[in-house]
């Protein structure tokens, strides 16, 4: 099943040619989620050709309209195109008092059901659950109320091994082996051993977003051992003491996130417009941890098991 990422924007607050504020695109199987939904994202949408409709759900870190001021045009976009399907929608509390008041007072009645999940950003708890991975908040250190989210498959059923296997073999043997269990009949006898009939699954994956934050002790043991991190880093060390004032992370404080919680690979993003070009934040992450790749505006990026 396809588990994947595209980066549709990964600029910070202050507007910069040809960059776009933050926003990723989720794919699992043929689900699509939005994580963070910046000015503009629809109009991202549109040019990776993604159809809106594939959308079902969105999940918002915070309140700093960077993260959030494209959500109020694609949920009207969604109005307009006579979209009927409930869209899940998680974040931080208020996002729906947002959502009420604008559409109150631009007198347009939605004519689809939102599911509003308020995040209680002090914690680390699972928020969402559909049937092919549950999604952890991540506790983060912003200057409001923020959060990030583990994307994390549920345990796949063990494979078969088609060789083995009778063509008579009954639906329900089957089952039981790829659930682990062995086959035994009314008397107790074991017909199919399931460490002979199959293999195991392989390990669930896993995807990190941790949005804006100053360097947090505790991110480590929430994703620790995750395939595929993407991390803040809106500015360079020697302005270190800029990062942790405006709460941010420096590319080097990513790097050691990342190597701290074991995971696979770093993305970093989020550079302040400042900096006109990226390779430092790469040389300064990498100089901690070597697997880190700039999360590069429109590349899709697959977590593949192991």
């Amino acid at each position: 099943m396809q588990f994947s990422v595209m980066i549709l924007g990964a600029g910070s607050a202050t507007p910069a040619v040809n960059r776009y504020p933050s926003a990723q695109l989720l794919t699992f199987e043929n689900e699509c989620y939005l994580i963070d939904c910046g000015e503009g994202t629809q109009y991202r949408l549109l040019e990776h050709k993604i159809r809106p409709s594939r959308l079902r759900g969105v999940f918002i870190s915070h309140l700093h309209g960077d993260h959030y001021f494209g959500l109020i045009g694609l949920l009207s976009s969604f109005n307009l195109g006579g979209r009927t399907e409930e869209l899940f929608l998680i974040g931080p509390r208020g996002l729906d008092d947002i959502i009420t008041m604008h559409f109150k007072y631009s007198h347009t009645p939605l004519h689809f059901p939102i599911q509003f999940t308020a995040t209680d950003t002090e914690l680390s708890y699972q928020v969402f659950e559909n049937h092919y991975f549950t999604v952890t908040t991540i506790p983060l250190d912003h200057r409001i109320p923020c959060a990030g989210y583990l994307f994390k498959e549920k345990p796949l059923k063990r494979k078969l091994i088609k060789e083995k296997l009778s063509d008579d073999m009954p639906h329900e043997y089957l089952r039981k082996l790829k659930d682990g269990e062995d086959v035994i009949d009314e008397a107790g006898n074991v017909l199919y051993k399931c460490l002979d009939f199959t293999t195991p699954a392989p390990p669930p994956r896993s995807y990190a977003y941790c949005s804006d934050t100053r360097y947090l002790e505790s991110i480590p043991e929430v994703i620790y051992g995750a395939d595929l991190l993407y991390h803040e880093a809106t500015f360079r060390d020697e302005l270190a003491v800029q990062a942790f004032e405006r709460y941010h992370s420096t590319a080097t404080q990513a790097g050691i996130i990342a190597a701290k919680s074991n995971v696979k690979k770093l993305l970093i993003g989020h550079f302040s417009s400042r900096y006109k070009e990226f390779s430092g934040f790469l040389e300064d992450a990498q100089s901690v941890f070597p697997a880190t790749e700039i999360a590069e505006e429109g590349k899709t990026f697959f977590i593949e098991h192991s």
